[in-house]
């Protein structure tokens, strides 16, 4: 990388981390760090969205799915948009009123109020777990965007940077830092890809003719995806704008019921088309290169090995002239921050509103609340890091979170709401075993039916318990039939 692109990187890393240092000043309790005194617009909350849901992560692995299959792999950004309006449609009127009239923080919460404070506990576990992975799915973005671009730089000291730079600045901000910089470094990642990444790609590589003489045709088909694939995407992303802690979050941060329905729209809309068809058109354009031998500069042989969500940071790194590079990185190292944070914050908040102060009765200290969120962010991003360093795919990683979530919370989240029959055992015993299945069946890598995705069976395993067990033992409203958590 030139030094005038390694200027620009090191400045617009200096100027986040100085938004994160003034919102530290500015946050004087638990309220101001997790839903931002719940007085946020829409535009910022959507943005906000967005960024957090595709981020770098996405951004990295629809690159890797342009390279493999081309246009195709955007549907699976279409189930965001499905996801984002569904959850605007049907549970936003339901949730905001309740986050404002019992001051809520967290996602978990929701289950202490329908069901009880043990199966909120649960819910408060599974969801830190999966975050946590989430987190380390960024950071692993992060360090391989960083190794192709610096190419003397190995990935591990790509993830401790990476790393390092991502928790000291959401440890200092909270939410406010979190959702203002997101709508920064989303408005310069689109900005850059629409006006400078994609077309320089486009004619570096040759354009359509290239396109056609390298590729097959079927990478310019949106039908070049299997139906399993489609169906697993449908049942592990959709489901997540149900149970997803972030999501919560900016939900109980805006001023009201339309505010938040405004921000899930806009989301949705820049889930798909807009940044599915450029997330793979890049990938797509990388793969046209590499093919092309337009990497063998940097050791990357036409027709070798070449790890597919590496190929769209090697095209910017090799078409991009000095200056707009150093700016697109930054872009992209600041979408991927803006989804390890907001996890970040969802995980600690988790832990600390429905675990922790349980625990150690700290309820009602704001101040003591506040350092204590500080504290747990600092480590979940260090384990964040840790489990980064064993994995090697970004959007595998990232699925294997959300299945994992949406398995073991998605029912009884649809039972507390819409469902008149619901237990707190019922509750309790479909998160284990829905979350369990799920778990099972991808360590144990099972060859399942159809090559359907484990979560598919996790979330009918959990169905069957909660309805089962709420039919089997009902109890009365009010009524405490959990079993010791």
């Amino acid at each position: 990388m030139h030094w005038i692109d390694l200027l620009v990187f090191v400045l617009y890393m200096v100027l986040v981390l100085g938004i994160g240092f003034y919102f530290l000043r500015k946050n004087r309790d638990a309220d101001d760090y997790y839903v931002g005194s719940r007085k946020m617009g829409p535009v910022h909350v959507g943005l906000s969205v967005v960024a957090t849901d595709v981020g770098g992560g996405f951004s990295i692995g629809l690159g890797g799915l342009g390279f493999i299959m081309g246009l195709a792999g955007s549907w699976m950004l279409f189930t965001g948009l499905i996801g984002a309006w569904l959850s605007a449609v049907i549970l936003i009127p339901k949730v905001h009123p309740l986050g404002k009239d019992l001051k809520l923080f967290t996602f978990p919460q929701i289950f202490a109020h329908f069901y009880n404070p043990r199966v909120a506990m649960m819910a408060g576990i599974i969801s830190a777990i999966g975050y946590l992975g989430f987190t380390s799915s960024q950071i692993l973005a992060g360090a391989k965007l960083a190794s192709s671009t610096f190419v003397n730089l190995d990935m591990n000291t790509a993830l401790i940077v990476m790393g390092v730079i991502a928790v000291v600045y959401t440890v200092m901000g909270g939410i406010k830092a979190v959702i203002y910089t997101d709508t920064f470094q989303w408005i310069i990642l689109m900005g850059g890809l629409i006006f400078i990444g994609i077309p320089s790609g486009y004619f570096a590589i040759g354009g359509m003719p290239a396109i056609r003489e390298t590729l097959g045709p079927e990478f310019l088909s949106f039908s070049n995806v299997p139906w399993q694939t489609i169906v697993n995407w449908v049942v592990t992303i959709i489901p997540i704008w149900f149970v997803g802690m972030t999501l919560y979050q900016r939900i109980y941060s805006t001023r009201g019921v339309k505010d938040a329905q405004k921000a899930w729209f806009i989301a949705g809309i820049f889930e798909w088309p807009l940044m599915a068809m450029m997330g793979v058109i890049l990938g797509l354009f990388s793969r046209v290169a590499f093919e092309n031998g337009m990497f063998e500069y940097l050791g990357y042989m036409a027709g070798g090995d070449l790890d597919p969500e590496k190929g769209l940071p090697l095209l910017l790194r090799t078409v991009l002239p000095v200056g707009l590079m150093g700016l697109m990185m930054s872009a992209y190292f600041s979408a991927i921050m803006s989804t390890a944070d907001s996890c970040m914050m969802a995980a600690s908040g988790n832990l600390l509103t429905d675990i922790i102060s349980k625990i150690f009765r700290i309820e009602g200290n704001e101040k003591l609340m506040l350092r204590y969120s500080q504290v747990l962010t600092l480590v979940i991003g260090l384990l964040a890091l840790l489990l980064a360093a064993s994995m090697e795919n970004v959007l595998e990683l990232m699925l294997y979170s959300y299945a994992f979530m949406v398995s073991g919370l998605l029912v009884p989240v649809i039972g507390a709401f819409f469902l008149k029959r619901k237990t707190p055992l019922a509750a309790f015993w479909s998160m284990l075993m829905g979350g369990g299945t799920t778990l099972v069946l991808t360590v144990s890598d099972i060859s399942l039916p159809f090559n359907l995705d484990p979560n598919i069976f996790g979330i009918t395993a959990s169905a069957i318990v909660f309805i089962s067990l709420s039919g089997l033992f009902p109890s009365p409203a009010g009524g405490d039939n959990t079993p010791p958590a």
